[in-house]
């Protein structure tokens, strides 16, 4: 049997409990840990997501583009544009190697950037699309080096463009990607 004297003694460990102040700071600091760590973990997955979307949207951008170029590079002619409104488009005109029509057209409303040309089925280019402006410049240009706007279609040497895509991920963070391109049409048919 275990005397009184025995268990109030201090020398004994384990046997006393804590007491309300002790509780209240071992609770406080283990919140303040997990607070952090909590932080840190939900830091690290926003991170990971913002790296995928950019990653995406910079392999989809990049996809656009090379398919875009090669279509504008081979054109012979600027047929019209719309650079305003709810859809903005630019369609060209290829006759070499053979007689073709590519519309490049992006919806203001769903964001959508798609690729029309002669003969084939419809290409959605890029989603989430933000903006896209493009510029039709002359065939030479001035003394100082400045290309002049074309003010017809069928002047137009050189196509200056820009796009805008973000995507938003699971914790609201916006990601976005920025691509910026001049092409020459290289079979331009002088009048």
């Amino acid at each position: 049997m275990i005397s009184r004297d025995f268990l109030n003694s201090k020398s004994i460990i384990g046997l006393r409990g804590f007491s309300l102040i002790e509780m209240m700071v071992a609770v406080g600091g283990a919140s303040i840990l997990l607070a952090m760590v909590m932080g840190l973990y939900i830091f690290g997955v926003r991170s990971f997501n913002a790296i995928g979307n950019y990653t995406s949207m910079d392999a989809n951008s990049r996809r656009a583009l090379d398919l875009m170029l090669r279509e504008v590079r081979q054109s012979s002619l600027v047929i019209g544009s719309q650079t305003n409104g709810t859809s903005r488009w630019l369609k060209l005109a290829t006759t070499v190697p053979s007689a073709a029509t590519n519309t490049f057209t992006w919806d203001t409303t769903t964001g959508n950037f798609t690729w029309s040309k002669t003969g084939q089925s419809d290409h959605k280019l890029l989603t989430g699309c933000t903006n896209w402006t493009f510029s039709a410049y002359k065939r030479a240009p001035t003394s100082s080096g400045d290309f002049v706007i074309a003010t017809v279609a069928k002047r137009t040497k050189l196509i200056n463009m820009s796009w805008t895509c973000t995507r938003t991920n699971v914790f609201r963070i916006n990601t976005e990607n920025v691509i910026t391109a001049q092409v020459v049409l290289r079979n331009l048919q002088e009048e």
